[in-house]
């Protein structure tokens, strides 16, 4: 058995790999996440890395993994949503439930319990939690069923999602374009938007003092505490959804939700349990298992075209602005960074504070959705 410490070292030096190849022209698109699931799996088969479960695995996915998404969520105040502006908020919302109907046609489509297996609901449930809100419903919903233990089919409904979400941003950004040419609205003139802070707040980088992160710490680790507690004594409340609840509940405190280094740290432990869940891949058997990723790719294609086409086709008869329809669809499929990324892109300042605002939305939600479809999927 490798040395523990050995272990969270070669993790550790994986992620600062990632983080500067994410910087070279080559890898930028590519992003940490999927970087260090894939160099972990190299490593792992590699026989650099344990395979099996150790200890130090079991600490991760009991501990880091569940910190990490709390420490994510305390960035959702929902009392800013009033601020995103109806006709985004009315457009995110539509683009969700055509994120739902998308994922039921899918499933129905490609037989999803045949073509995927015992598990299908739960991808359907991790694949609607992401495509609502973002990464942190994914991993949330995984972590609940314990898709993130079996390495092959995470790491291929991962790439197939990287895939489609990479190729649902260009696309995005040259819709308004393409439909404002052939069926113009008229376009408000934009100037900065008085509100920067929170547009702004997706930058990976953060000042973080003592006291914030004992805060932290002790806000999470507390909260992972009384979540256990409770889907203990009420087996019927998943240990997810409760520590998602306390986390939102915490959120909507200004104290709690401007703490320095939530975000940080959040994104840190990510990172670590990806690299985990990259250990556990079996190269060889993924490669032999090529129809697996192809099924996936196709189930998530279609179900983002369907999404896309209840979105802009409501969002058409209401004669909506297309980039507001653009950026609300980049907020269901790709989160609230790359909304904001689009803002930006589609040279609409006007714009960003409402893409983050709805994109946090998502996170609040789709954990909730993704959980409730794979139960009626089960």
């Amino acid at each position: 058995m490798a040395d523990s410490v050995f272990i969270v070292f070669v993790l550790c030096l994986n992620v600062v790999v990632c983080e500067w190849l994410t910087q070279k022209p080559g890898f930028r698109h590519i992003g940490t996440a999927l970087l260090v699931i894939l160099l972990t799996a190299l490593e792992a088969n590699l026989t650099l890395l344990p395979t099996s479960e150790v200890p130090v695995y079991t600490g991760i996915f009991d501990y880091v993994a569940p910190l990490a998404l709390f420490l994510l969520l305390l960035n959702v105040n929902l009392k800013d949503l009033r601020r995103a502006g109806l006709p985004m908020l009315t457009m995110f919302l539509t683009g969700s439930a055509g994120t739902i109907i998308g994922v039921l046609v899918s499933v129905w489509l490609f037989d999803a319990p045949q073509t995927i297996g015992s598990l299908f609901y739960a991808l359907a449930g991790m694949f609607t939690g992401t495509y609502i809100g973002g990464s942190i419903n994914f991993h949330a919903v995984a972590l609940h069923y314990g898709v993130s233990k079996v390495g092959n089919l995470f790491i291929a409904a991962t790439a197939a999602d990287n895939i489609v979400t990479a190729l649902w941003m260009v696309a995005t950004i040259a819709l308004p374009h393409f439909l404002q040419r052939r069926f113009p609205r008229q376009l408000p003139t934009v100037s900065e938007p008085v509100h920067s802070v929170e547009a702004t707040a997706y930058d990976d980088a953060e000042t973080i003092s003592p006291a914030d992160l004992a805060l932290l710490l002790a806000l999470g680790l507390g909260s992972i505490f009384l979540a256990r507690q409770l889907a203990v004594r009420v087996p019927a409340l998943p240990f997810v959804l409760v520590l998602t609840t306390l986390a939102l509940v915490l959120a909507q405190f200004r104290i709690v939700n401007r703490l320095r280094g939530s975000r940080l740290l959040g994104l840190f432990g990510v990172y670590i349990f990806l690299a985990v869940i990259g250990a556990y891949c079996d190269v060889a058997a993924l490669l032999r298992d090529g129809q697996l990723a192809l099924v996936l790719f196709g189930m998530i294609l279609l179900l983002v075209l369907i999404h896309a086409g209840i979105l802009f086709g409501v969002g058409a008869v209401f004669r909506q602005d297309w980039d507001v329809l653009s950026i609300a669809s980049q907020a269901n499929i790709g989160g609230a960074t790359s909304a904001l990324a689009l803002a930006r892109s589609l040279n609409r300042p006007d714009l960003q504070l409402p893409a983050v605002l709805v994109g946090t939305l998502g996170n609040a939600i789709g954990t909730y959705l993704g959980i409730l479809l794979a139960e009626l999927l089960r």
